[in-house]
């Protein structure tokens, strides 16, 4: 690696709406309109019954666990970060959806706690409370200093990329998503319409009009990552389509694809010069306690280190720290749970001809085969 190299820590869904959001400093309203729960302290409850109390109220720190002092001491040049919950005490329920997160703004603190550079917010839950409560979400991660990709006040905004600059090098980030994800269309931010930056499907045009967006701003150098919540939250199969767009996308100079909306990590694929992971997985979430999707694992939570070198014609290098939420907590996961995720990323790699082993220091590692 030369002095370009930059090394990016990426993950899935981070959700600290709910259940979450009770045992923070400064719960919101924990009224739900769910079909079987309808107060947000039940997802707590849930926790603890399967793994222990958990001493709430929490400091901020708490949901991350292990994490932060891992990322302190890897030291990632830019965190990028999927915020699945609106931030805001205001607006309303969202007509015709059951599942709502919405986050305490005075809690940010736990979200400030990982320091991400970049919170994603073309999701299907950042328009949980309405547009007012986008607003509100915008307007408070804008006063806590944190910068946001894939949602805005208009079409312009929610596309505009996020750049860090870190000096000789930039790192840049297009968010979108996709209607696969469960995102609504009426969603989709337009001239003067606050919202999402929306993808009805993952075609070749799509792919083209995000790439010329990129080129506007892209320089000599620039790392381009295109984060995008799509595809269904369970089953590792990837669709034909989804697979042409991200190589698409990776064709038109992306360097890392980053995709997300699953509740468990999906195929990773070694592209020509890029990568492109399929599912991040979640990372931080108040579904300890829920049943039904056991044999996914959903309850180990991957960390993706990507280290990328622009203009060096080779995919970037992988590493993946896989953690398990106890307690409502991130902790490092067993030799047993990791050699689990191991064996699970490397089948269901295979057919993009990838495999994943496992590191002396316990993290996976990604190869092509």
């Amino acid at each position: 690696m030369t002095g370009n190299a930059v090394t990016l820590f990426l993950c899935g869904d981070v959700m600290l709406g709910r259940g979450v959001d009770q045992i923070l400093p400064h719960p919101g309203d924990p009224a739900l309109r769910e079909s079987h729960i309808r107060d947000a302290r039940a997802y707590v409850e849930l926790a603890e019954a399967v793994n222990g109390a958990v001493p709430w109220p929490v400091g901020p720190e708490w949901p991350w666990g292990d994490a932060l002092p891992l990322l302190d001491a890897v030291r990632p040049d830019v965190r990028v970060v999927n915020l699945e919950t609106s931030v805001t005490g205001d607006g309303e329920f969202a007509a015709g959806k059951e599942v709502h997160y919405r986050m305490h703004p005075a809690n940010l603190p736990c979200l400030a706690a990982a320091r991400p550079d970049v919170c994603v917010l073309a999701n299907n839950h950042v328009l949980d409370f309405g547009r007012r409560g986008l607003e509100e979400t915008l307007d408070a991660l804008a006063g806590a200093g944190l910068r946001a990709a894939g949602a805005g006040r208009s079409a312009d905004e929610a596309w505009r990329p996020a750049i860090v600059d870190l000096g000789a090098r930039r790192v840049v980030v297009i968010a979108f998503g996709t209607e696969s994800s469960g995102i609504p269309p009426d969603w989709a931010a337009t001239g003067d319409r606050p919202g999402v930056a929306f993808v009805p499907e993952p075609t070749d045009e799509a792919a083209g009009a995000i790439i010329g967006r990129v080129r506007e701003v892209r320089r000599p150098g620039d790392t381009v990552v295109a984060s995008v919540h799509w595809g269904s939250n369970w089953g590792y199969a990837v669709g034909r389509d989804q697979v042409r767009f991200a190589h698409a996308l990776v064709d038109g100079g992306v360097d890392v694809v980053h995709g997300h909306s699953s509740h468990h990590p999906r195929p990773l694929e070694l592209y020509r010069h890029g990568l492109v992971l399929h599912g991040c997985g979640d990372l931080v979430d108040d579904y300890e306690g829920i049943a039904g999707y056991e044999h996914f694992r959903d309850d180990l939570r991957p960390l993706y280190l990507v280290t990328a070198e622009p203009g060096a014609g080779r995919p970037p290098d992988v590493r993946i720290v896989p953690m398990r939420a106890r307690r409502m907590r991130l902790h490092h996961a067993s030799h047993d749970d990791r050699e689990w995720l191991r064996g699970t990323l490397d089948r269901v790699s295979r057919r993009f001809g990838t495999r994943v082993g496992l590191a002396p220091d316990g993290a996976l590692v990604v190869d092509s085969r």
